[in-house]
């Protein structure tokens, strides 16, 4: 965003700079590029991430590498089973020589802020973070206090069946936009692992690609992505089907839907486009609604999974009719005028309802 207004939104200014993150966390975490670009989406949709996996996948090493990416406020909190609330949002402490009671912020005030194996943590201190998530504010003593933009919570967690793991409860699994999985990297991406911590920590060289101010153009240059009515009406469909699967106790939440279409928005704007295509909402859906779901008993013996049944649905559900698109926004700039200009009015003309699925 050379030479421009930082605070000024511009859809085209999303893909250069997201390749400069991504070619930063590179550095840190190999041969993990989904991983990498749902995170990407995941924070241009102003959300929240969970990385679920055993330890000593870069769980961690993930979240470091896109909080220290962006040059904004930091902090990091190791979860462990004595951590009380007021260890994450903060105190008031009495001031002796001004006789009232001073607030000392914890370290959720910050823009990013990383949670640590996040289970190992009691329920109790887990719902320290319900309020910071959703509502972007901390309430001590009864005062509210704002947390500045960007916000955005990384939190990592081993899988519930490892010893002293608490499991998150739906209220807190829901307010994270996606969940992903790293994975044990495949032999050729693990060489290039030893090769490139063999010498020397790269963290320690890692230096912030992008700023605060950025950041906050960028997400809200991601809300000007055009989204086609017929678009909004299949996200709304898909959230709809998850709540009428037998399989399930719980299907995804109306914040789910809300969630999925700013994720598509978002990955939109990394692939250099300013419309959303049925395939963003599609490759969004898992990551966005398999965390949310909770299966019943008998879908548990049978060992299905939520990914299993959020892939279920989106082949069932039929697809909008996708239209000619548009060429792509060049990544180098703009061009002349705005890139959405005129572009949404043609496309919302365009998508239409197919009476079958393609």
């Amino acid at each position: 965003m050379s030479g421009q207004d930082p605070c000024s939104p511009h859809v085209a200014d999303v893909y250069p700079v997201a390749q400069r993150i991504v070619g930063n966390i590179e550095r840190i975490l190999v041969g993990k590029p989904e991983a990498i670009r749902t995170a990407l989406v995941t924070l241009l949709a102003e959300g929240h991430l969970l990385v679920e996996d055993v330890p000593g996948v870069g769980k961690t090493s993930l979240a470091k590498a896109l909080a220290r990416s962006l040059g904004c406020t930091v902090t990091r909190i190791q979860f462990t089973p004595d951590l009380l609330p007021s260890d994450i949002t903060g105190v008031s402490v009495f001031n002796r020589s001004t006789g009232d009671f001073d607030f000392r912020p914890g370290p959720v005030f910050a823009n990013v802020v990383v949670g640590d194996e996040i289970n190992r943590a009691c329920p109790k201190t887990q719902s320290a973070l319900l309020e910071c998530m959703e509502e972007r504010q901390v309430t001590i003593d009864g005062h509210s206090h704002p947390l500045t933009g960007p916000f955005m919570v990384i939190a990592t967690q081993n899988p519930v069946e490892m010893e002293g793991t608490y499991p998150l409860p739906e209220a807190q699994r829901d307010r994270f936009t996606a969940r992903i999985s790293l994975g044990y990297p495949d032999p050729a991406a693990e060489l290039a692992m030893i090769d490139e911590h063999a010498a020397a920590d790269p963290f320690t060289t890692l230096e912030p690609v992008s700023t605060a101010a950025e950041v906050r153009a960028l997400c809200q240059a991601v809300r000007l992505v055009h989204m086609s009515a017929d678009l909004r009406r299949y996200v709304v469909e898909v959230v709809s089907a998850t709540r009428r699967l037998p399989e399930l106790r719980l299907g995804a939440s109306p914040r789910a839907t809300l969630q999925l279409i700013r994720a598509s928005r978002a990955r939109a704007a990394l692939a250099g486009r300013d419309f959303v295509v049925p395939d963003d909402v599609q490759a969004m859906a898992p990551p966005v609604l398999s965390h949310r779901l909770v299966l019943t008993a008998q879908a548990l013996l049978d060992r299905l999974s939520p990914e299993e049944l959020v892939q279920e649905v989106l082949a069932d559900v039929p697809v909008p009719y996708a239209p000619p698109s548009p060429p792509p926004i060049k990544a180098g700039g703009r061009g002349g005028g705005k890139p959405t200009e005129g572009r949404s009015d043609r496309l919302a003309a365009l998508w239409r309802r197919s009476p079958q699925v393609p």
